[in-house]
């Protein structure tokens, strides 16, 4: 179960700062994805954190995949 919610999270995480990046590249280049959404509730800022928090569950659960701590 472990080994899935790593991969999971990894590829999760690495989706998100793809998305991120795209879009903080599309701002910097001029166009407006602030006027497709009013309001700002989404922005890229989102999948940067949720990129963050993707690769430390990523991270946290290879870690305890390495120290054995299901093992008896």
């Amino acid at each position: 179960m472990e080994k899935k919610i790593l991969q999971y999270s990894y590829w999760l995480g690495v989706l998100c700062v793809v998305v991120a990046v795209i879009w903080r590249f599309a701002n910097a280049m001029g166009y407006g994805m602030r006027q497709i959404m009013p309001g700002q509730s989404i922005y890229y800022m989102s999948f940067y954190k949720a990129a963050l928090l993707f690769l430390m569950v990523s991270i946290a659960t290879g870690a305890n995949i390495l120290a054995g701590k299901d093992k008896p």
